[in-house]
């Protein structure tokens, strides 16, 4: 893929969320150690309804879509990070019917940004932030054929530079021994985000 369009955005939608729906039960489990065990059930209903939106041809105006149907089937705090992470790629992409794929670092980044300060949260916190973080910066100036292999990459070595550490955000943050030996919930989700979406 050398050009993002609402096309191909539309297609890697169905991937995701034919992937989150497979999940399903894997995020649930996960986020049940440390959570209220809906992080599946908020992934694959939220991807699912974006991949049904009708999506229109600026980018921009795309990327609200997914974000606003994010927030109608979801109003749980990672379905409203997820919703804020694709509004601040609408604001970034406003007004392109089509985007190389070098700008898509750039989308990760605003993402990234964006869901930093609306959840009050940091990078080092075993979040789904550091799972982002790494993301945008190993497809930075990568090229396009590699980019998905090296998104996937990041996002499961995220996983591995987490291990044996407390998650410090979010409800997890309660269970500092337990999560220390568990997978951070979200990060797991943006894994396999991140693995459907490049399959």
């Amino acid at each position: 893929m050398a050009t993002l369009d609402g096309a191909s955005l539309k297609a890697a939608l169905q991937r995701v969320a034919e992937g989150a729906a497979a999940a399903a039960a894997e995020l649930n489990a996960a986020d049940g150690q440390l959570g209220d065990g809906d992080l599946g059930i908020t992934v694959s209903k939220g991807f699912a309804a974006a991949a049904e939106a009708d999506l229109p041809d600026d980018l921009g105006m795309a990327f609200l879509e997914c974000s606003k149907a994010f927030q109608r089937v979801s109003s749980s705090s990672y379905g409203t990070l997820v919703a804020t992470g694709f509004m601040a790629a609408a604001k970034s992409a406003k007004g392109s019917e089509t985007l190389d794929v070098s700008a898509i670092p750039a989308l990760v980044a605003a993402a990234r940004d964006a869901m930093m300060a609306r959840g009050k949260g940091e990078l080092g916190a075993k979040s789904v932030l550091d799972s982002l973080d790494a993301c945008a910066k190993a497809i930075e100036g990568a090229d396009p054929a590699d980019m998905g292999d090296k998104a996937v990459a990041a996002a499961r070595q995220t996983l591995q530079d987490f291990k044996g550490k407390p998650c410090k955000l979010g409800r997890a943050r309660m269970f500092t021994e337990k999560s220390a030996e568990l997978d951070d919930p979200g990060q797991l989700a943006f894994l396999r985000i991140v693995e459907a979406a490049v399959s």
